[in-house]
């Protein structure tokens, strides 16, 4: 109560809603992340007080999270990497007519998941900072490989698409320097690609320039149709699809997002693939399902939440942006740790109370708004393109300001236009430019401690339960497929007498 009765003072209040509108309107410009964001902000917050200062930076984190979904929405453009998945169900929702539905629904579960996220920390979070200690380098490779396996399984019209995507993501993660022995690879002498590929230079290649090429390839084929808008509110069957993916999202994100292995991104895929496994309708998925929307879009807010507990309480960084907030934490000479729930209690919990009111702001500035973010689906394509590829270009150039992304941005465009040529999802390619050079690290430190034992990778209860689900998503569809083919051939049915 005291954390709220600081927070609701107006100054606290203004740097909240600054937060949520300057952390929007960073999501939707690919390529400005919440981390780049925060990070060009640390010097100007120098002289503001320390609880302001975060609860400025806690309104960005969540409010990119909702922009980044805006642009994935409409455009097909993720404006941040854990919107990735809004692409795949919001994108074909907005070309239906129903973009407005699209972005309440990821409104929506927004809050539903930073509530509950926000809930979690002031309840779990000793308990998760604790769970996630313990949680060693094969069982993190062994969720990693878990995500791999499930969103290749039910994405594409083939499983050997979904792996060849894979790969081809797995491929692109490998780029810059080995992370043991500090040998290049994949370089080809550029030093420039030392460091990797960065993902939002990749998300947004492969989404929004390899579908700009696209659209100009069908241009002169395909009548240029305006999309409509559609109605600025949810149906009573749209609610009754979205409020279950609502309701498990949270806990999905809240729990991934607690532990270093891919945050936000692992969240709102596993998410996505636990909506498809159980929906009713799974030919949708794909095509505009809601679902696909709801689940992950709360799964990223909670996520979030999840990110800061551990940040608060072990002073452990799972994400980019908490790095870069920890780095803010030791500019104003604070050590998060189990300590700082005593030794700077005031920040803490006024930091904590300042996420509920950021989140209530997010959703009233964001809901009314969701008609008017539509319209711009009623732009002409060959206008929306152009801008799309131009905002990307500055986007991809905002990352690290080399001439080269631009070149390597457009490259990987190319692939991702191949990639629809043939049939290939894209979304397994992300997730392997996401989490490959992570699961590589982690196998590997665990080789090492190991000794080069390969049994050291299955010697731990949750990677041995994790490798049993992998087990049970490969060899579940091809036991079907037996099973049909042994099933007897039913006979034709003899014709009634008369």
């Amino acid at each position: 109560m005291g954390g709220f009765a600081n927070a609701l003072t107006p100054g606290n209040l203004l740097f909240a809603a600054v937060g949520v509108l300057l952390g929007t309107a960073i999501g939707v410009l690919p390529g400005i992340g919440p981390a780049m964001a925060v990070a060009l902000l640390l010097p100007v917050t120098y002289a503001f007080d320390p609880t302001g200062a975060f609860i400025l930076f806690a309104g960005i984190y969540f409010g990119a999270m909702f922009g980044g979904s805006t642009t994935s929405i409409l455009l097909n453009t993720p404006g941040e990497s854990a919107s990735v998945i809004a692409a795949i169900e919001g994108n074909p929702m907005a070309r239906q007519g129903r973009g407005a539905q699209a972005l309440a629904t990821a409104a929506i579960g927004h809050f539903i998941g930073g509530i509950v996220g926000a809930i979690g920390i002031v309840l779990l979070a000793p308990l998760v900072a604790s769970v996630a200690v313990d949680i060693g380098a094969p069982d993190y490779f062994a969720i990693m490989v878990l995500a791999f396996v499930a969103v290749t399984s039910v994405l594409g019209s083939s499983r050997i698409r979904g792996f060849a995507a894979l790969a081809i993501g797995l491929t692109i993660g490998l780029v810059g320097l080995d992370p043991i022995s500090g040998q290049a690879r994949l370089t080809f002498g550029v030093p420039q690609l030392a460091d990797g590929i960065d993902v939002i230079v990749v998300a947004v290649g492969l989404f929004a320039v390899g579908e700009a090429l696209w659209v100009a390839a069908h241009l002169r084929r395909t009548q240029d149709e305006v999309i409509p808008v559609g109605r600025p509110w949810l149906s009573r069957e749209d609610v009754k699809r979205a409020w279950k993916p609502w309701a498990r999202g949270p806990f999905i994100g809240f729990t991934f997002g607690s532990i270093p292995a891919g945050g936000a991104e692992m969240s709102t895929f596993m998410s996505y693939v636990t909506e498809r496994r159980l929906s009713k309708r799974p030919e949708e998925f794909g095509h505009g399902a809601i679902e696909g929307v709801a689940g992950p879009e709360s799964a990223a807010s909670a996520s979030s939440a999840g990110t800061l507990a551990t940040m608060l309480t072990l002073g452990l960084p799972t994400t980019a942006i908490a790095a870069v907030m920890l780095a803010a934490f030791q500019q104003f000479g604070i050590q998060p740790g189990p300590l700082l729930f005593t030794t700077q209690a005031d920040l803490v919990w006024t930091l904590i109370a300042s996420l509920f009111i950021g989140l209530v702001l997010l959703l009233v500035l964001n809901l009314p708004l969701a008609p008017l973010w539509a319209k711009l689906l009623q732009i002409p394509r060959p206008y929306m393109y152009a801008g799309i590829l131009f905002f990307a270009c500055v986007g991809a150039y905002a990352v690290s300001g080399q001439p080269l992304d631009l070149i390597v941005l457009l490259v990987i465009g190319g692939i991702g236009f191949l990639m629809r040529r043939y049939g290939l999802p894209v979304l397994p390619a992300i997730i392997g430019v996401i989490l490959g050079p992570d699961a590589e690290l982690q196998l590997r430190r665990a080789l090492q401690i190991a000794d080069g034992d390969p049994w050291t990778l299955v010697s731990t209860p949750l990677a041995v339960a994790v490798y049993s689900v992998i087990a049970i998503l490969l060899l579940f569809p091809v036991i079907g497929r037996i099973r049909r083919r042994r099933a007897p051939e039913p006979r034709p049915k003899e014709p009634a007498a008369r």
